[in-house]
């Protein structure tokens, strides 16, 4: 962990929030790391600054974990001799991936270009770890290309670019329709009938879902369909709520779900365990992201054709509010040496029709640009899940989607002090609740550290 600055002025910490505020725009829904202020190797450069081609051949290396992402990039190596990019698959973010960026750019061996999500974005410009793009050629041009909140986050509130969206988002619900229809339940449409559909799959010796320990950004999708507003960063200081009634709800929620044995507390995210249950039909639904469709297909391939996707429950009948989990951008590093080749790539990747089709393809992703949402492949039906239009359920939900929700400056930490929590209350100790109060003082203390104002 970067130590936290206690030199620097309060005011100044106040003024960079006041720009970041992070808030979604309407149109569609998006869809453990280090915070402090240390200076990453390389200062980001300010908005305006000459970002010229450097000419001659270039090489590029980009961190993602997206499956498939070393065909995509096969396809620009292959049109473009002079910048080649070496592709560096990695653990998810908050997996350590984010730990390991920070401290390459700590340490000055940072790669070029790497995936972030729009959440943690915040945190990588409060480092100064970010190159402002806006000046390389094509970016400024290319903000009509893109959904219009996706656009406004990878600004982080201010006149620079320092990423270019890749893709949002939205969230459903992934059930085993083999399992529902053999033992007669239907597909929940409240939050209600969802723990009544597993209260009767516990009876068969199944579990409704699993409580995964790690993966906060989850439960983040959660609370954001309840309307939670865990934090507001407008005006001059930032307001800490983890533990809004709308949290607190879907908490005690889940750990009701948990007390009553439903769900599966024994399953990390994305684990081989995980995959075998979902196979062997030994968890019957995930209420996931639309980049999910692909995770279950590429893992759980002994399953296919029994699963469909469906919009998520609702707290009152007739709703149809959604979540958003995820949805990331491609940044660009402040230790680059070729920001103008790696803003090349990065609007490529991010907007090319071929590479879009591939990437959703092979590792799911639902596209942040306009043009993508369109591809013919988004509106086919999926043969995995029986031939349903699954993107027809995730275009809907992509629309219902609350777009005032609003990260908080440190949303790395805080998904980390959460996930802390979650993983002693699966555990026995303590309960979900709890882990909200001890996220919030603990949010609150590192905001503080920073000299950044904070309103609880």
């Amino acid at each position: 962990m970067f130590p936290a600055p206690q030199t620097r002025p309060r005011r100044r910490w106040v003024s960079i929030l006041a720009v970041a505020p992070l808030m979604l725009a309407a149109a569609c829904g998006s869809g453990g790391s280090s915070d402090g202020a240390a200076s990453a190797s390389g200062a980001a450069s300010s908005s305006g600054e000459a970002c010229a081609p450097a000419g001659g051949k270039v090489a590029l290396q980009f961190w993602t974990w997206v499956p498939g992402m070393d065909e995509v990039v096969a396809k620009w190596n292959a049109a473009n001799p002079d910048i080649q990019v070496t592709v560096k698959n990695t653990p998810s973010g908050n997996a350590g991936t984010y730990q390991n960026m920070f401290n390459a750019l700590k340490a000055g061996t940072a790669p070029d270009l790497g995936q972030i999500e729009y959440d943690t974005l915040a945190s990588f410009r409060l480092q100064k770890g970010l190159r402002d793009i806006s000046g390389c050629p094509g970016v400024a041009d290319a903000k009509s290309d893109f959904v219009g909140w996706a656009w406004t986050q990878s600004q982080i509130g201010g006149p620079g670019v320092y990423a270019i969206p890749q893709d949002t988002g939205p969230m459903a619900l992934y059930y085993r329709k083999d399992i529902f229809d053999a033992n007669g339940i239907a597909v929940p449409t409240t939050w209600e009938e969802y723990a009544a559909a597993g209260a009767k799959l516990k009876a068969k010796g199944i579990f409704l879902t699993h409580f995964p320990q790690q993966d906060a950004n989850w439960f983040d999708g959660l609370l954001w369909q309840a309307g939670a507003k865990i934090f507001d960063t407008t005006g001059d200081s930032v307001k800490v709520s983890l533990t809004d009634p709308q949290a607190v709800k879907v908490a005690d929620y889940w750990q009701k779900m948990i007390d009553d044995k439903v769900v599966a507390t024994n399953l990390q995210g994305f684990s081989p365990d995980l995959y075998k249950a979902w196979n062997d039909g030994k968890v019957a639904t995930w209420i996931s992201a639309s980049w999910g469709y692909s995770t279950i297909r590429d893992n759980a391939k002994g399953s296919a054709g029994k699963w469909a996707v469906a919009p998520m429950p609702q707290w009152n009948a007739g709703e149809k509010k959604a979540g958003n989990w995820g949805g990331s951008t491609t940044g660009v590093f402040s230790g680059s040496k070729y920001p103008a080749e790696a803003a090349k790539f990065a609007l490529w990747l991010n907007s090319d029709p071929a590479a879009l089709e591939l990437a959703n393809a092979k590792g799911g992703l639902y596209p942040a640009n306009v043009a993508g949402l369109e591809l013919p492949v988004l509106k086919k039906g999926v043969e995995f899940y029986g031939g349903q239009p699954v993107f027809d359920v995730f275009k809907e939900a992509a629309s219902n989607v609350d777009t005032t929700f609003q990260w908080g400056p440190i949303m790395t930490d805080t998904n980390r002090f959460l996930s802390d929590g979650f993983t002693k209350a699966l555990n026995g100790q303590g309960t979900l609740g709890e882990s909200l109060k001890a996220a919030q003082t603990q949010t609150v203390a590192a905001l503080k550290s920073q000299g950044i104002a904070v309103t609880e």
